[in-house]
C-alpha cells in the first residue's frame, strides 16, 4: 500500500482542491486563498502561486523576516458519482515566506516550509514527518487518475462490476440485480471499487468498499492497462 507520505504528496502534486490557511489574515472570498498552482522543491517545501493581491501574498509580504504560520488544506473528492464522495483531507503546516521575483504579471509565488503533516483518506488516518514528506514521490497515475475512473466507470461499468466474483464470500452482497459497482480510487497499487446494494436504508449503510491490487505495482498508463486486464480476465473466469 501507499505510504502516508506518498499519500500526503500525491495529494499535494493532484487537482484536488487546496486552500491556505492564515490566521489573521482578512478575507472576503474564501476563492482569496487557493492558490492558482502547487508544486514540491526538491527539498519538500511547497511553492504556491497566487494573485499578486492575494490575502495570502500580503500577509506573507508584511511578515517579512517574521515566520508566519499557515496550513495547506487539500481536500479529494472523488471524480465520479458515489455515495460519501469525499475521498480524503490532508493538511500541511509550515511557515509561508514570499519568492523573489514575478511568476507572471500579476502573479507571486510563496514557499510553505513544511514543519508537520497528516493525511485522513481511505487508508486511514496518519502522521507524516516533513523527511518522510520530502522524500516520498507522488502516484505515477495521479495526472490520469481522475480521467482514467470516468472511463472505467462509463466505458467499463459491466466489468467493473464484475470484480465482484473476485471478493469469495462477500460476493453474495453485490450479485443482486440493480446493485452499483463505481471505481472510486486508483494507483500504481491497485483499484478501489465502491460496492451499493439496492434496497432500502441509508445508501451509507448500503455501500462498502472493495480493494483489488494488481499483481505488481505499475509504473504508468500502459503498464495499468496490462494490470487492469488481467484483473478483468481473472473476474470473468
Amino acid at each position: 500500500m501507499p505510504s502516508a507520505a506518498e499519500r500526503t504528496r500525491t495529494l499535494v502534486q493532484s487537482t484536488c482542491s487546496a486552500v491556505l490557511l492564515i490566521p489573521g489574515a482578512s478575507v472576503t472570498r474564501p476563492d482569496q486563498l487557493m492558490p492558482e498552482a502547487r508544486s514540491v522543491g526538491p527539498d519538500g517545501e511547497i511553492f504556491l502561486v497566487f494573485p499578486s493581491d492575494s490575502p495570502a501574498v500580503r500577509a506573507a509580504t508584511h511578515a517579512q523576516d517574521d515566520e508566519l504560520a499557515a496550513v495547506l488544506e487539500l481536500t479529494d473528492v472523488a471524480p465520479v458519482s458515489v455515495p460519501n464522495r469525499i475521498r480524503g483531507r490532508a493538511w500541511v503546516s509550515g511557515w509561508v515566506t514570499c519568492v523573489p521575483g514575478v511568476t507572471e504579471p500579476g502573479r507571486m509565488m510563496v514557499r510553505l516550509e513544511v514543519g508537520e503533516a497528516s493525511v485522513d483518506d481511505l487508508w486511514g488516518a496518519e502522521d507524516v514527518e516533513p523527511e518522510e514528506f520530502a522524500r516520498a514521490h507522488p502516484d505515477p497515475l495521479v495526472c490520469h487518475e481522475a480521467e482514467l475512473l470516468q472511463h472505467l466507470h462509463s466505458g467499463h461499468g459491466d466489468q467493473v462490476r464484475a470484480l465482484y466474483t473476485l471478493l469469495g464470500e462477500r460476493a453474495e452482497d453485490v450479485r443482486r440485480a440493480g446493485d452499483q459497482a463505481v471505481p472510486l480510487a486508483l494507483d500504481r497499487f491497485g483499484l478501489r471499487v465502491r460496492f451499493t446494494r439496492a434496497g432500502g436504508g441509508a445508501p451509507a449503510d448500503r455501500s462498502f468498499d472493495a480493494r483489488f491490487e494488481f499483481p505488481e505495482p505499475v509504473r504508468d498508463v500502459v503498464g495499468l492497462r496490462r494490470a487492469m486486464h488481467t484483473l478483468f480476465e481473472a473476474a470473468a473466469e
